[in-house]
C-alpha cells in the first residue's frame, strides 16, 4: 500500500479544500452579518494542515494500484466531509455539537440534505450560503467520481453501464485523459448550474436564493434556505424550475457530455437507462396526482398536479425539496414516495438510491426466472438496449442488491437499539442511505431530536450510500490490507 503516495495526495484535497472557506466569508462581507471570522478561521487551519501534510511526502509519486484507488476514494468523501464541519464548531451561530457539526457537514457534502438545524430561516447569509455550498461541491465531486475516476478502478454503477450497454458512452473514459474529462464535465455542471440561477430569478427569486438553491438542486442535495423549503416561495414556476432541472441533473451526466461534444440529442433518444427512468417519474406523478383527486386533498386540480409533479420528483431523484408536508398526505403516497428514493437517479448523475439502471436490470432478471419456470428448457438472456448482458453483470446488481439490503437492515435495527421509534428508523435510514434527507415520523423535519448515537450511525449510512456500498465495504475485508 502506498501510504505516502496517499497522504500526500489528502494534503492536497484539504489545501484546495480550504478555498472553499472563502465565498462564504465573502457573503458575509456582502451582507455584514457578522459570522465571516469563523470562516477565515476555518481557511486558515484547512489550509496550513493541508500544507503540513503535503511537505514531508511531495516527492512521492508512485503509480496506485485499485486497492489505493478504493481508499482515496473513501478518504475524499470523510477527511473532506470532517474539515467541512470546522465553520459549524467555530461558530456562534448557530451553537452546534460536535456530533451535529459532523452530521450537517457530511449531510452536505454527501448531497444528502438532513439537517439538525431549526430556524434556517434566522441563521447568517455566509451560513445559509456555506450549507448550499457544500452540497453543490459534493454533486461535483460525485460527477468526477462515478463517471471519470470510480469506473477505472472497477468500483462505480457506471462500469456494467458504460462496459455492457450500447450508446455513446461505452468507453471506460470520455476522454484520453482523466484531468480533460473532468475539466469537462465541470463546465457541463457549472453552465447547469448557471441556467438554474437565472431560471430561479426569474421565477421570482432574489439572487441570493436562486443562486443558493440552484446549488442545491444541481447537486439533488436538498438543502434550502428556509425551513419551509420551496414551500415558502409558494410558486407554480419555482415548483416548476426545481422539476426541470432535478430532471437533468438526475440523468447520466455522460449523456449530457456527449450531447454538447457531438451536438446532437441522438444520445438522449436512444439511451434504455433514461426511457425507464422517465417511466417510473410518469408513473409516480400520475398516482399522487389521481390519489390526492380522489381524496379531494386540495381544493384544486392545477394545485393538486403542481404538488404531485414537485414532491413526485424531489422525492424519486433524491433531493428531499418540499412544498407541503407530504408525510401527512392520504393512503399509501408517503410510504410510496420514501420507497421511490430506493430507485434513485441514472447512472453517473448526482442522485442516490440504487440507480435506476440497477432497478431495471434486477427487473429484468426477475422476469428471465419467471420465464424459466415456465420453460425450464428455454434459454432466455437479460436484454438492454438490444443487447444480451453477461451473466456476470447481473450477479454484480445482485450482489451490489444484497449489500445494500444488509447494510440498511443492520443501520435500521441498530437505530431502533437507539430508542427511536420502527417508522421513525426505517425512514430515516432509508432517508440517508439513499441520500434523501426528509423521512418520516421524528425525522419529517429535522434530525435535531435523534441521539448522538443515531447520528453517527445516519452519518456512516451517507457513506455507504453515496460511496455505493461496495467502494466502503471493501475496507472492511482483511484481504484488502494485505500487501
Amino acid at each position: 500500500m502506498q501510504y505516502r503516495t496517499i497522504v500526500r495526495i489528502l494534503g492536497l484535497l484539504v489545501a484546495l479544500f480550504s478555498v472553499t472557506m472563502i465565498p462564504p466569508a465573502i457573503v458575509s462581507l456582502i451582507f455584514q452579518d457578522g459570522s465571516g471570522l469563523p470562516f477565515i478561521m476555518a481557511f486558515v487551519l484547512c489550509l496550513i494542515t493541508g500544507l503540513l501534510i503535503w511537505y514531508p511526502n511531495r516527492r512521492f509519486r508512485k503509480d496506485l494500484r485499485a486497492k489505493e484507488g478504493f481508499l482515496i476514494v473513501v478518504l475524499f468523501w470523510t477527511v473532506l466531509a470532517s474539515f467541512g464541519a470546522l465553520p459549524f464548531l467555530l461558530l456562534e451561530q448557530p451553537e452546534m455539537s460536535a456530533t451535529d457539526a459532523f452530521f450537517e457537514a457530511f449531510s452536505g457534502l454527501t448531497t444528502t440534505g438532513a439537517t439538525v438545524i431549526e430556524g434556517i430561516d434566522y441563521l447568517p447569509k455566509a451560513v445559509q450560503f456555506y450549507r448550499q455550498q457544500l452540497q453543490w461541491f459534493g454533486g461535483m465531486g460525485i460527477i468526477v467520481l462515478a463517471v471519470a475516476i470510480l469506473p477505472l478502478l472497477g468500483v462505480g454503477g457506471m462500469q456494467l453501464y458504460r462496459a455492457e450497454t450500447p450508446g455513446p458512452v461505452k468507453d471506460s473514459k470520455m476522454t484520453p485523459r482523466i484531468a480533460d474529462t473532468a475539466k469537462h464535465l465541470w463546465y457541463i455542471y457549472f453552465s447547469i448550474t448557471i441556467a438554474c440561477s437565472i431560471a430561479y430569478w426569474l421565477a421570482g427569486m432574489s439572487w441570493f436564493d436562486a443562486i443558493c438553491h440552484s446549488f442545491s438542486t444541481v447537486a439533488i442535495g436538498g438543502f434550502s434556505t428556509y425551513d419551509a423549503s420551496l414551500g415558502q416561495f409558494d410558486s407554480v414556476f419555482v415548483n416548476l424550475v426545481c422539476v426541470v432541472f432535478l430532471w437533468i441533473a438526475a440523468l447520466n451526466f455522460a449523456l449530457h457530455y456527449a450531447a454538447v461534444n457531438g451536438r446532437t440529442l441522438k444520445g438522449y433518444l436512444y439511451d434504455p437507462e433514461l426511457r425507464v427512468f422517465f417511466i417510473i417519474q410518469i408513473a409516480l406523478v400520475l398516482i399522487c396526482f389521481v390519489t390526492l383527486i380522489e381524496y379531494s386533498w386540495f381544493e384544486d386540480a392545477g394545485i393538486a398536479l403542481d404538488q404531485a409533479l414537485l414532491q413526485s420528483v424531489s422525492m424519486s431523484t433524491t433531493a428531499g425539496f418540499a412544498t407541503t408536508d407530504f408525510a401527512h398526505w392520504p393512503a399509501f403516497l408517503p410510504i410510496m414516495l420514501i420507497f421511490s428514493s430506493f430507485i434513485g437517479g441514472c447512472a453517473g448523475s448526482t442522485g442516490g438510491g440504487l440507480k435506476v439502471i440497477r432497478v431495471f436490470l434486477l427487473y429484468l432478471q426477475g422476469k428471465r426466472e419467471v420465464n424459466r419456470l415456465i420453460h425450464p428448457k428455454a434459454i432466455y438472456s437479460v436484454k438492454v438496449g438490444g443487447r444480451a448482458l453477461p451473466d456476470r453483470v447481473v450477479e454484480a446488481v445482485w450482489g451490489f442488491f444484497s449489500a445494500y439490503a444488509m447494510i440498511f437492515v443492520i443501520i435500521m435495527v441498530c437505530l431502533i437499539g437507539t430508542g427511536m421509534d420502527d417508522v421513525s428508523a426505517f425512514t430515516a435510514t432509508a432517508a440517508t442511505l439513499n441520500n434523501l434527507g426528509p423521512g418520516l415520523g421524528s425525522v419529517a423535519g429535522t434530525y435535531a431530536e435523534v441521539s448522538d448515537s443515531g447520528k453517527w450511525l445516519l452519518v456512516l449510512a451517507m457513506l455507504f450510500g453515496r460511496l455505493e456500498v461496495f467502494s466502503l465495504l471493501v475496507l472492511f475485508s482483511p484481504t484488502f490490507w494485505r500487501s
